[in-house]
């Protein structure tokens, strides 16, 4: 298990840092205010920010509708302090933003960060070239080399060979039927690589997941050694939960009915045990997604959305398998416990203000994704990845079966193939898949428009279909859109009847009258 690379930069996040700062930019309203007798132009206030950038981020696919308001102000003051935005006065560098009227405004400045250096060290490089070659074509199988003279011996005895060539040749038959362990579990990794290169979408897997970051032994342990639940079972019992966590998880998971601490009850004993499970996690080195992987899981999460959850579900079981198989246990136990406190009715409150699930959330969300550089999404990122691995946790530690069968065919192909032309060196070719097109940059940004604009149609049908908002609140944020993208608000309401018809009210777009001159009279005044 030596030699494993080192965690891989927060390419991703960095990536979703830019977009979240030039969207705020572009999209968050201007308009003046007056503070201490002074008007200020090109301003707002902290807690109008924080309306907007709420609004945005829960309607994000990238974060979700878990973002809670108290996140949002922190986001705000990694923008202040990373001079994204200044208070009125030019100051930035604190994070001392409060949800209140305090002014602030845009600097001329662009906030937009480079981007992490994805060019490995020269022998990585190298090390990488060898690896994408044989992403489709795996290593030769070994086979007998002749010497110079036995060879031509050969050639002359062609006609009459002797016994001895003859046993020769079928030993050298028996030896090429074998597949050594380690050709297996390159077959293995390649399987994995095309599987996930394939579902991610993405041209190549270079800024996302290296070949040597997947480790087979992981793969085939993770899959082959569970319970009838699905769960990791560890040989190494020195590796696993101390036994008074998982007593502690289970009285939890399974309250009222499962206590066995043996300890008698008493007011807020559930808290008590809910905060000794909360410090051991809380307490880990790294998270239960590792270091390693962050850039694998960040990529993960612009599948979650409601079209492509069952891809979502797909590549998160793939990326499961890849965990330490300690890891992977403590990953599934933890889900399985915050899954059922989440929906325990008879558990009693936790916590004074948050519900079972917010609780979960807040608490664990940073024990399972964060990046070694604490990156400024971190929060909101593994906020949004938490979410869904609770409600999907059962699908997504189910074992991919048709991994194996990929790789038990291919195996087989290749032992038919050797029995068949023993004389002749065979190379491995993996099964095809469906591969996404890589497009050029031109297209990509054309699609990223259009996406963009899809998102922001998105928010427009979110806002006319909540049942919460009054007419009154509906037609303010309406209107603010209209201000905001009018080509997206017309196309959506190319007349005022339309807008009349789905509000079922007066149009708000009132039609143009017809300019009438005003008659002139003549003053009475000599």
């Amino acid at each position: 298990m030596e030699g494993r690379p080192a965690a891989p930069g927060p390419y991703r996040a960095t990536k979703l840092w830019n977009e979240i700062t030039r969207y705020f930019r572009a999209g968050m309203p201007l308009r003046r205010h007056r503070q201490h007798f002074k008007k200020h132009g090109s301003c707002f206030t902290a807690s109008e920010a924080v309306d907007w950038l709420h609004e945005v981020l829960r309607n994000n696919s990238n974060f979700g509708p878990e973002v809670t308001r108290q996140q949002t102000v922190q986001l705000l003051r990694k923008f202040l302090k990373n001079h994204v935005i200044e208070d009125i006065k030019g100051r930035w560098g604190a994070e001392n933003l409060d949800d209140n009227s305090a002014l602030y405004r845009f600097p001329s400045a662009s906030p937009v960060k480079p981007l992490p250096s994805s060019c490995p060290p020269k022998e990585d490089l190298e090390n990488f070239s060898r690896d994408k070659e044989r992403l489709l074509k795996l290593p030769h199988l070994s086979r007998r080399t002749f010497r110079k003279h036995e060879l031509l011996q050969s050639l002359e005895n062609r006609g009459k060979p002797g016994p001895g060539v003859t046993e020769e040749k079928k030993a050298d038959k028996f030896h090429r039927k074998e597949i050594s362990q380690e050709y297996v579990e390159e077959t293995w990794r390649n399987v994995i690589l095309i599987h996930l290169q394939t579902i991610l979408g993405l041209p190549s897997l270079e800024e996302v997941l290296q070949p040597t970051q997947i480790i087979p032994e992981y793969v085939i342990y993770n899959m082959t050694h569970t319970s009838k639940h699905g769960v990791v079972i560890l040989q190494n019992k020195a590796e696993d939960l101390p036994h008074w966590v998982l007593s502690a998880m289970k009285c939890l998971a399974y309250w009222p009915r499962n206590n066995d601490l043996n300890q008698p009850t008493y007011s807020g004993f559930e808290r008590d045990v809910f905060r000794t499970v909360a410090d051991y996690f809380l307490s880990l080195p790294e998270p239960l997604l590792t270091f390693e992987y962050y850039e694998l899981f960040v990529n993960v999460l612009a599948l979650l959305q409601p079209h492509l959850e069952r891809i979502a579900v797909e590549a998160l079981q793939i990326c499961c398998l890849l965990l330490p198989p300690a890891k992977r246990r403590r990953l599934q136990l933890l889900l399985r416990m915050a899954a059922r406190l989440s929906c325990n009715l008879a558990m009693p409150r936790l916590h004074d203000a948050l519900g079972p699930r917010a609780l979960m959330i807040q608490t664990f969300s940073g024990c399972v994704l964060s990046s070694a550089a604490g990156a400024e999404l971190d929060e909101l990122l593994s906020t949004r990845l938490l979410s869904f691995l609770m409600d999907h946790q059962q699908e997504i530690f189910q074992v991919p079966t048709y991994l194996q069968v990929a790789v038990r065919d291919h195996i087989e192909h290749m032992r038919v193939a050797q029995s068949k032309c023993p004389e002749e060196e065979m190379c491995a070719i993996l099964p095809t898949y469906s591969y996404c097109k890589q497009i050029t940059p031109e297209e990509f940004e054309e699609q990223k428009v259009s996406t963009s604009q899809a998102a922001v149609a998105e928010l427009l049908e979110n806002i006319l279909k909540d049942k919460n908002l009054s007419v009154k609140d509906k037609k303010k944020k309406l209107k603010q859109f209209q201000k905001e993208y009018p080509l997206i608000y017309q196309k959506r309401f190319p007349t005022t009847e339309n807008e009349a018809m789905l509000l079922e009210n007066k149009p708000t777009i009132k039609p143009p009258m017809l300019s009438l001159r005003r008659p002139r009279f003549r003053s009475l005044r000599y």
